[in-house]
């Protein structure tokens, strides 16, 4: 059995090992980030912060070994006046010479910013050997995020963003970055990308705020642009199921593309519904899967399991061994949604 959970400052040396497979800007593998993001995420699920300021921290953890094999992340909003939403705007420049009969399509970046942006999904990783299966944990980790949303819909925007990882050289360093921001700044790709996470004040000061044309760059960096790299497709392909268009924006560390969706529009946003528990003896493979959800004195607790839908009477069928996990008896009421 595997629960999805809001996480806790006693979780940082698990949440550290399993951040190391993937060491993004939200999920670092450094103690002094992850223990400051702890805190931000026990501030935001005790709702002691303002909503614009709370970053949500969830973990997957196999209940049996009380093992965290997973992370996934929720920015309530992504770009404020303390730090703002920074991106490249990809857009396209026509230019035509009546003289020489001569007509171009370019395209170009300009750098924008948003202080009062959307919300932001991110921080998702599982470890490999979960990957795939009956289980579902990779849909249930990031499911689980739009799950909430709809449990606390006022406390979040009416877009969410997702930045999805383009194509990176071996090193996992980024040829944008090599051809673009290193030349303005003189940093590191892993070290701008965590500096940013805290402090962007370095872009707006260095980077070119006039329109920059991607002729300029070499053909490898053009072709990268916007692009999904291949250890995200399947992610773009979930969104984009979801309700997700790339919105023809780009990160500008690395120029990975930005996903984008009204928030009402988003589908398991818009079916999650409270139900009522009933008790049922089994639920085999033929039956829905669906993704459970409680609030109770030890906080969010969240799993996915094969169900029996009752809609008639606004109520779902749940084995036993679901409703231990969830802490839950027949006649209690959950939030679910089938996806």
């Amino acid at each position: 059995m595997f629960i999805v959970r809001q996480s806790s400052p006693d979780d940082l040396e698990q949440i550290l090992e399993v951040a190391k497979h993937l060491n993004s800007v939200n999920l670092p593998a450094s103690k002094e980030h992850l223990t400051a993001s702890l805190n931000r995420s026990s501030q935001a699920f005790e709702e002691t912060v303002e909503p614009s300021e709370r970053e949500y921290l969830f973990v997957l953890e196999e209940v049996a070994r009380r093992r965290i094999v997973g992370a996934s992340m929720i920015y309530a909003q992504h770009g404020t006046k303390r730090s703002p939403h920074v991106y490249f705007t990809v857009l396209k420049d026509e230019r035509y010479s009546e003289t020489i009969d001569r007509y171009f399509v370019h395209e170009a970046l300009r750098l924008g910013y948003n202080y009062d942006g959307p919300t932001e999904i991110g921080g998702l990783i599982l470890l490999p050997e979960y990957r795939g299966g009956t289980a579902r944990l990779g849909k249930l980790l990031s499911f689980v995020r739009f799950v909430f949303v709809a449990m606390h819909r006022s406390g979040f925007r009416d877009q969410i963003v997702a930045e999805l990882m383009p194509p990176l050289e071996p090193d996992g360093t980024s040829v944008l970055w090599k051809h673009l921001g290193k030349r303005f700044t003189g940093l590191r790709y892993q070290e701008a990308d965590l500096l940013s996470k805290d402090n962007k004040e370095f872009v707006r000061a260095l980077f070119p705020h006039s329109i920059i044309y991607t002729a300029l760059l070499p053909e490898k960096v053009r072709q990268m642009i916007g692009q999904v790299g291949p250890n995200t497709r399947g992610v773009e392909k979930m969104l984009r199921r979801l309700g997700f268009r790339y919105a023809k924006q780009i990160d500008p560390f690395d120029g990975g593309p930005h996903f984008k969706a009204d928030t009402d529009d988003i589908s398991i946003v818009r079916d999650t519904h409270q139900v009522t528990v009933k008790s049922i003896s089994d639920a085999d493979a033929s039956r829905p899967w669906a993704i459970l959800a409680v609030e109770q004195d030890q906080g969010f607790r969240a799993t996915g399991a094969r169900v029996i839908p009752d809609p008639d009477n606004g109520a779902m069928g749940l084995t036993e061994d679901v409703r231990r996990a969830l802490g839950v008896e027949a006649g209690d009421q959950i939030w679910s949604v089938i996806p």
